[in-house]
């Protein structure tokens, strides 16, 4: 094997590929042709003498060494972000300014109040926060960094799920005694409801039970923004239909013991040229961390119900018990 041939570059094009399971996919994403992504992958497969990848009409599938050698570059891809950290750590101050576009919920309730952790290590970088429900073009002038409730982007944006946004019904202890408790998605058409714009915006990404739910309730109240939903909700104006986090953010605010109405995943997406900037990445990696933490089981593919999320998180992360 001649090991002295192997390279990062061709290591960090083997793993998109690996991980997209397509050369022309990865070729997109990374920003060069089919070609020279196949001709890579074949310096690395003489390189290490054996084939990585099985090639089909349907893409490439990793073969028993592909899965080993994959292992190994996720391995040195951690050992190459650790030093990073640790050089930018004791190196020079990042600075400058990123823009960050964001929904009405993700942002303004569980990023912003966390943003001082992002400042505590990045004293010097300015965020910027636009709130809006359309598609940013990621291009131009609207962000640099985007959170997203569609994966769908151009072929040169880079794209992470972050996790998955469930929607429940919340009501205040007032309107619940005056009105009382719906049994059921059935009855909710008996009760004052609330929406958000946005969500009918996404209702060809909602569950079935959401679609029935448009389609079987006159909504008493209806806007843009979440803060309006919440404040109304909480004041005895109806059941709001909002992400299930809110049951930590605002006490006034009572989760009805019903199954989630709708999972929403949601992607975190940049360019590669916003990648590089010092200030590009240290925001990127702030992001995912924080919907990777133990208090982000709230964004878990599986749903967890406000009423089992502090038994929940103990049960899988017993030695950061703490009051969230």
């Amino acid at each position: 094997m001649s090991i002295d041939r192997l390279d990062w570059d061709t290591l960090r094009v083997f793993r998109v590929v690996a991980e997209l399971s397509s050369m022309s996919a990865a070729a997109a994403r990374l920003g060069e042709s089919p070609p020279t992504i196949s001709r890579k992958i074949d310096d690395l497969e003489r390189s290490l003498g054996t084939q990585v990848f099985l090639r089909s009409t349907r893409g490439v599938e990793l073969t028993d060494v592909g899965k080993q050698v994959l292992r190994h570059v996720r391995s040195m891809a951690d050992a190459a972000e650790t030093l990073r950290r640790e050089t930018a750590a004791t190196g020079a101050t990042i600075t400058g300014s990123i823009t960050l576009r964001t929904g009405d919920g993700l942002g303004p309730y569980w990023i912003a109040p966390r943003l001082a952790q992002f400042h505590k290590a990045n004293p010097k970088v300015q965020v910027r926060m636009i709130v809006g429900d359309t598609e940013p073009d990621l291009h131009g002038q609207d962000a640099q960094i985007a959170i997203s409730f569609s994966e769908s982007r151009p072929h040169d944006v880079i794209a992470h799920k972050l996790g998955v946004q469930h929607y429940v019904g919340f009501a205040s202890a007032g309107y619940l005694e005056e009105f009382g408790r719906p049994e059921n998605i059935h009855e909710y058409h008996k009760h004052r409801c609330i929406l958000h714009t946005s969500y009918v915006h996404q209702v060809e990404r909602w569950a079935p039970r959401m679609s029935e739910l448009r389609r079987m309730v006159d909504f008493a109240f209806i806007t843009n923004s979440g803060t309006a939903i919440a404040e109304t909700c909480a004041r005895g104006g109806g059941i709001g239909i909002l992400p299930s986090f809110m049951s930590v953010l605002d006490p006034r605010l009572e989760p009805l013991e019903l199954p989630e109405l709708v999972p929403i995943r949601f992607w975190i997406h940049y360019t590669e040229r916003v990648r590089r900037l010092p200030q590009g990445q240290a925001l990127i990696d702030w992001v995912r961390q924080l919907f990777d933490s133990p208090e982000a089981l709230w964004f878990a593919d599986e749903f967890v119900h406000p009423r089992d999320y502090h038994q929940k998180v103990h049960e899988l992360h017993p030695q950061k018990r703490r009051d969230m």
